[in-house]
C-alpha cells in the first residue's frame, strides 16, 4: 500500500523534511498506526491530521493512494 505523507509547520522543521512516501504492508492502517510505522513511537499529544484534505482523527483509516497530512495544533488569539 502506497501513501503520501505531508508534514506542516513545526513538524516539518523538527523532522527536517516535507513528507514521506512509504510502502506499507497490508491494505489499511489508521492515521496513528501510520505515524507509529514512520516514527517508531505513538503520535505526539494533540497531533492534528487530515486524510485527503479532510480533517481526520487518529483512528481514521488510511488506504492505498491516500494523502495524509500531519500538523501541530493551531493556536490563535
Amino acid at each position: 500500500m502506497a501513501v503520501k505523507v505531508l508534514y506542516f509547520a513545526r513538524l516539518r522543521e523538527e523532522l527536517g523534511r516535507e513528507g514521506d512516501q512509504p510502502e506499507l504492508p497490508g491494505d489499511e492502517v489508521t492515521v496513528a498506526g501510520l505515524w507509529e510505522y514512520l516514527h517508531g513511537e505513538p503520535p505526539p499529544p494533540r497531533l492534528m491530521s487530515a486524510v485527503n484534505q479532510h480533517r481526520a482523527g487518529l483512528d481514521a483509516p488510511v488506504r492505498d493512494g491516500d494523502e495524509v497530512a500531519f500538523f501541530p495544533p493551531v493556536t490563535g488569539g
